[in-house]
């Protein structure tokens, strides 16, 4: 987990990584045993080291796959995708019960999400482009205050810049 909030000349920089929780990691290291098992019949010392070669590499691949959230250059980028902060509403950042309903029976049909399980948090904020069908963007966050104050923070820079 990467997470940091600093101050450069285009405004407040946020960078969160999206990566697996704890248990996930733990749950995927079970491929470790299925692994050595299928090559047990041959040879064991080779299945210990298959069985661990492939839990080493399920891990990595979590964690290499696991996506980005930043604000950075007057813009949100989640993964590959990005948005112009000045094109976005106030943000709101939720946890608890409030984030369960964003995720769920509050999500708005054709929102761009980002949403991983074993993170509480959530930010919401509406796209103001009337051009764009996309109503809002909801992304996960381990730090939500943090992601909708970079947001602010961005927004408010951008239209000082202007």
């Amino acid at each position: 987990m990467q997470n940091s909030v600093s101050s450069m000349s285009t405004g407040r920089t946020y960078r969160e990584r999206l990566t697996p929780s704890l248990w996930m990691i733990v749950a995927a290291m079970i491929v470790a045993p299925m692994a050595a098992l299928v090559f047990m019949r041959n040879n064991p010392s080779i299945s210990l080291v298959a069985g661990g070669l492939v839990a080493i590499a399920v891990i990595a691949l979590m964690l290499s796959t696991s996506k980005v959230v930043e604000v950075t250059g007057g813009e949100l980028r989640v993964g590959k995708a990005h948005i112009p902060v000045e094109m976005l509403g106030e943000p709101v950042a939720t946890t608890g019960q409030e984030a369960r309903l964003a995720r769920g029976q509050n999500l708005k049909a054709h929102s761009f999400t980002t949403i991983r399980g074993g993170i509480d948090g959530i930010v919401t904020v509406a796209v103001n482009d009337p051009a764009d069908p996309t109503p809002a963007w909801v992304v996960s966050s381990r730090t939500p205050d943090r992601l909708a104050a970079a947001i602010g923070v961005a927004q408010a820079m951008r239209t000082r810049g202007k």
